[in-house]
């Protein structure tokens, strides 16, 4: 069924080419000045968009609902129990359902293969908010930020992921950075390196991009001359809280903290995050760390989130300008 899919949908980075993500980027920073100067037109005025989210969400439902109605395109909702896909419906009726009143849809849930039918049958452009593997949305975001915090041309940027290896930001991170020809590190216990189908594909992009890619065990050596370190959450959204009681021991050494901020060499090093964070005490998952584990914080220290180093709001804000993008580019805009 791909040869259907409506060429505006991104369900994966390969998706794009790697002129085709630098397009974006571009059209993403005219984006944003013109948000900031006030001179935004409205080319998607009349265009109907939706969100279907299997997963909750604070930056991808807002960046997508922002980004749609300073395009002119109204949006709808359907939260996890806003609609029978998957459970009263299949996913396949649902699409041609969603593809008949609407001109666009997002969605953000669990497995890639819900978004790829999606695609297959809707007939518009389908767009991947997040799944268990991909997520494609944020890289864009992530690039951005990091050509607006660092000087150097983008296959020189070198940054590096330390933490859960499998988990769908590092996955995205890894392919990303062997697209565009950049130097990618990921840091992560042997038991959690990216799969190997993924490390294939990265290295088959390196091969053409030029970009180094790295998985190793090591913390201290991947993140040697980083101009970002870059970091999730050690336990995903959907996966069992008795996971902590395994992860806090394994991912410890994969901490950021100052001390491993040094040891890239750099001062001039920043901090990512996707976020939501567990930087500190003010959450309930704070809290309950806190508690078990006499942890601030787990896969970074507060001290490092809260610096100058950090451009993790940054990161967030800019979620909400390469959607416009994406979104802009799937309607010819």
């Amino acid at each position: 069924m791909t040869d259907n899919r409506h060429p505006g949908s991104l369900l994966k980075e390969i998706d794009l080419t790697k002129e085709q993500f630098l397009g974006l980027l571009d059209l993403a920073r005219d984006l944003k000045r013109a948000k900031a100067a006030g001179t935004e037109t409205q080319p998607l005025a009349g265009k109907n968009i939706a969100l279907v989210f299997e997963k909750a969400s604070t930056r991808t439902r807002c960046a997508f609902e922002v980004a749609a109605h300073d395009e002119g395109a109204h949006v709808a909702y359907l939260g996890p129990e806003g609609s029978h896909i998957g459970r009263d419906e299949s996913i396949k009726d649902t699409a041609r359902v969603l593809g008949r009143m609407f001109d666009g849809i997002e969605f953000r849930g669990f497995a890639q293969d819900t978004v790829e039918q999606l695609a297959d049958y809707a007939g518009v452009p389908v767009w991947n908010g997040l799944t268990d593997q991909w997520h494609p949305t944020q890289m864009l975001a992530d690039i951005l930020t990091m050509t607006e915090h660092c000087d150097a041309p983008l296959e020189a940027i070198t940054y590096c992921f330390l933490g859960d290896g499998r988990n769908n930001v590092a996955r995205s991170l890894l392919v990303t950075g062997a697209l565009l020809g950049m130097d990618v590190r990921i840091a992560a216990p042997r038991e959690l390196w990216p799969p190997q189908n993924v490390v294939a594909i990265a290295r088959a992009l390196a091969d053409v991009s030029g970009a180094r890619i790295d998985v190793t065990d090591s913390a201290e050596q991947a993140v040697r001359g980083a101009d970002f370190l870059y970091t999730d959450v050690w336990v995903s959204m959907g996966e069992s809280d008795d996971q902590w009681a395994a992860r806090v021991p394994l991912l410890l050494p994969y901490r950021v903290t100052e001390q491993l901020i040094a040891a890239t060499g750099k001062p001039t090093t920043k901090f990512l995050h996707c976020l939501p964070a567990v930087h500190d005490t003010n959450s309930d998952l704070g809290r309950r760390l806190h508690e078990k584990f006499g942890l601030v914080g787990a896969e970074v220290a507060d001290d490092v989130f809260e610096s100058e180093r950090s451009v993790v709001f940054d990161q967030a804000e800019n979620r909400m300008h390469t959607i416009k993008a994406v979104l802009r580019s799937a309607f010819g805009g």
